[in-house]
């Protein structure tokens, strides 16, 4: 076998090597052909010209897992959130996201931090925390036509985290302290309030009832002083005995009193009961 036979045989073997592909299950391969675009391998065996074409990228065609890194935005009201997410996407266009961008994943990546930075920026503070759904929404559909352009399909975006920076806690901490205060200040305020007023109205209750038995009392003195004067007109001893009665019970307690010590009584007591009547 001469030299040349040789070089022929080794030449053919470094041909099959190089012109032989075998495509892994997941992946796709770019194949170039003089420096342009001439195909796409597919998963499995293929020959290609290893003289004129080569395989210049190797493209998954597995979902993509982008995480965002978290970053500061400033929301409408002007207070500092952090917030980071995680896009899923999939290649669609092989072409387009080769030959479309020059890093599709870097690409992604950005296009996700300035639309999140963008959305919340529109929100104020309490609706960027409590609005996670909307956000999703709203960031899938800003960068879904830009993914499309680039050959990429935009599965799903998830907010990983959204929360307000270490300042802004602080702040927020102190904002509810002081909220916290305020409600006990006007709650003991207003329960001291609410006692006046009961203690005012039981005030005025008594007095009231206070003043309707003074009232009915009256009323009864009235009728008492009544009957006795149609009873004097009628039977002078009769009112001369509930006088004298009354005399006697009255003089009786002054002399049960511990400060009266010399009790002085009138000699005639029927003729004191009878000056008081008019009685002769």
């Amino acid at each position: 076998m001469t030299a040349f036979s040789i070089i022929l045989i080794f030449l053919a073997l470094v041909a099959i090597v190089k012109g032989v592909r075998i495509v892994p299950q997941g992946e796709e391969w770019v194949v170039e052909r003089l420096g342009k675009f001439a195909g796409v391998l597919s998963p499995g065996l293929h020959i290609i010209n290893p003289i004129f074409s080569r395989v210049s990228y190797k493209v998954t065609t597995k979902d993509i897992i982008l995480e965002v890194p978290e970053q500061e935005v400033i929301t409408r009201d002007n207070a500092v959130i952090l917030a980071n997410a995680l896009a899923f996407i999939k290649v669609s266009n092989i072409e387009r996201a080769v030959y479309g961008i020059e890093n599709f994943r870097e690409a992604m990546r950005n296009m996700v931090q300035t639309s999140l930075r963008s959305i919340i920026g529109g929100m104020d503070l309490n609706q960027a925390l409590t609005s996670r759904d909307r956000i999703k929404a709203e960031l899938k559909e800003a960068i879904a036509n830009e993914a499309l352009d680039w050959g990429l399909t935009v599965k799903s975006v998830e907010i990983q985290d959204i929360k307000p920076s270490q300042n802004m806690q602080d702040a927020m901490e102190r904002q509810a302290a002081a909220e916290r205060e305020r409600v006990a200040v006007v709650t003991e305020a207003e329960g001291a309030k609410q006692s006046l007023i009961l203690n005012a109205e039981a005030r005025l209750e008594a007095a009231r009832k206070d003043a309707e038995a003074q009232m009915v009392a009256a009323k009864a003195s009235a009728e008492s002083i009544k009957f006795i004067t149609e009873a004097v007109k009628e039977n002078n001893a009769s009112a001369m005995f509930l006088l004298g009665d009354r005399y006697i019970t009255a003089l009786q307690k002054i002399s049960a009193s511990d400060n009266s010590k010399i009790v002085i009584m009138p000699g005639d007591l029927v003729g004191a009961v009878k000056s008081l009547v008019g009685g002769k």
